[in-house]
């Protein structure tokens, strides 16, 4: 595999990017592949396994018989942290490659590839492994007649299913804490997304983690997911994705095993500008917040709640600062937005072009970038006079439109903040600490950030309210608890 980012471009062109399933002592019966289209050009840039039920039922054996093995569950903490710092080591060498593969596996700009998510994910990495031995159990306040001792355990079998807007980074959110906890993980990466997933696979088994405690299984949601979804010998599923694909693992979930489900599903996140905020200090993360990465981002801010004396000032400030938004081709060090990530997905995005409500103004944008590679680009966009009636106050886009609305009191934006079905994140700018610490409470989202947009670092667990998800967050000392269930064990002192 290669080491540069300039040489995964180079085998992106002669198509020689593929991905397969990593499952010990497995020979898929299916030798199905399928095309992996680039969002750049549509260009076919290499081959990915399709797997089926039958790929899955390996996996799941494989990994239950790993943990049960104990050759990496039964190791103690520190040494697991041993090898995964090993790992850590290895994604450090191999980062602009790993970059590279995101860049064009799912048009993600290169610059914030090398420079947001690749630093991000190893952090992610090195943080975990850093937990690995700090971890400690509890004695329950028993009198002298009885011991009390509070254990945590692994919980077993791990099925981690990706989404494909951060390929890399959530891979790390979801396997890193599970791995460090003793689990056996299998791992599905969305179709459109699997190169970085593989990758990564490879060097944690060259790092030393058994080829049986992290397994590696590409295809689609129908053909790997539900199969995984509804294994009787997979203890959790965590999975980030659509609130719809959500709903379905509950479902798998119910009428299986009732194994755990964690989700962190879609969101339309408010930005709330009260009329004492600072707006050239706001007007960057203001944008960051709603086009980053090309707004394909749960947490995206794509509902902007202004307070009216300030929205004409803020919206003139907001069309100078796209001006440094530049559009076009990923591997452009120099972009900022690259294409939507699949034809369907630019079609859905698209449509709220043609039909944003019934009395929206654009302000800025609106336009599709035929010229471009695919034809899949499209350029920020901001629509004034959007109420919660319209269609784009309340479904998620996943694309770069902003729905801009007015309020005249904390209370109406609170209001509007929360009229929406989910409550994954939301911002909110204003100098008036009570004011801030106020609203924030009322908000009903999982993360608040003020004066700034923020998931927070590693160290803040991250997850959201209502159709936002639940069961679960990643992140933080939090995400262990899901990969870890809790055991008593009860002396009594004769």
């Amino acid at each position: 595999m290669p080491q540069q980012k300039d040489t995964v471009f180079d085998l992106a062109r002669a198509g020689k990017l593929h991905a397969s399933h990593l499952i010990p002592g497995h020979q898929a019966a299916n030798h199905i592949q399928l095309d992996n289209i680039s969002p750049i050009d549509v260009a076919v840039i290499g081959k990915i396994a399709a797997g089926d039920a039958s790929d899955v039922q390996a996996a799941v054996k494989a990994a239950r018989a790993s943990f049960e093995s104990g050759e990496w569950s039964g190791l103690s903490p520190a040494d697991r942290k041993k090898i995964m710092l090993k790992w850590v080591a290895l994604l450090e060498q191999h980062a602009e490659e790993l970059a590279a593969l995101d860049c064009v596996d799912a048009g993600k700009p290169i610059t914030e590839c090398l420079n947001t998510d690749m630093p991000a994910t190893i952090d992610t990495f090195s943080w975990y492994a850093e937990t690995a031995d700090k971890c400690f159990g509890r004695i329950s306040p028993t009198g002298p007649d009885a011991l009390g001792l509070i254990m945590k355990e692994p919980i077993g079998v791990v099925a981690a299913v990706l989404p494909w807007n951060f390929p890399a980074q959530m891979y790390a959110w979801k396997v890193a804490p599970a791995l460090v906890c003793g689990n056996s993980v299998i791992v599905k990466p969305s179709e459109l997304t699997s190169l970085s997933a593989y990758r990564m696979t490879q060097l944690a088994h060259q790092a030393g983690i058994p080829e049986g405690a992290l397994i590696l299984i590409t295809g689609t949601g129908e053909q790997v997911g539900e199969p995984l979804g509804r294994h009787e010998d997979v203890d959790i599923v965590s999975f980030t994705g659509s609130t719809e694909v959500g709903r379905l693992f509950l479902k798998y979930s119910a009428e299986s095993n009732l194994k755990e489900v964690v989700l962190e599903c879609g969101g339309k996140s408010p930005q709330v500008v009260f009329e004492d905020a600072q707006l050239d200090e706001a007007v960057p993360a203001i944008l960051a917040a709603a086009f980053w990465n090309m707004s394909e981002n749960c947490s995206c801010g794509s509902r902007l709640l202004v307070h009216s004396s300030l929205k004409d000032s803020l919206l003139q400030k907001l069309q100078v600062g796209l001006r440094d938004w530049k559009v076009g081709l990923p591997t452009d060090p120099d972009v900022s937005i690259g294409p939507m990530v699949e034809q369907a997905h630019f079609e859905k995005v698209a449509s709220f072009l043609e039909n944003p409500g019934k009395n929206a103004k654009l302000v800025h944008g609106g336009r599709i970038h035929k010229e471009l590679g695919s034809g899949w680009y499209i350029e920020p966009t901001i629509f004034d006079h959007i109420t919660p009636e319209d269609r784009l106050f309340q479904e998620e886009v996943f694309g770069p439109v902003l729905a801009v609305t007015t309020f005249e009191t904390e209370e109406q934006a609170i209001a509007l903040a929360n009229d929406t079905q989910y409550g994954l994140a939301a911002s909110i700018y204003t100098h008036d600490v009570r004011r801030a610490q106020r609203v924030a409470r009322k908000i009903k989202a999982g993360t608040v950030s003020i004066n700034g947009f923020s998931e927070g670092d590693i160290t803040a667990p991250f997850g959201g309210f209502k159709l936002s998800g639940f069961g679960g967050k990643d992140k933080g000392m939090e995400a262990l608890d899901q990969y870890q269930q809790t055991k008593t064990v009860w002396y009594v002192n004769q």
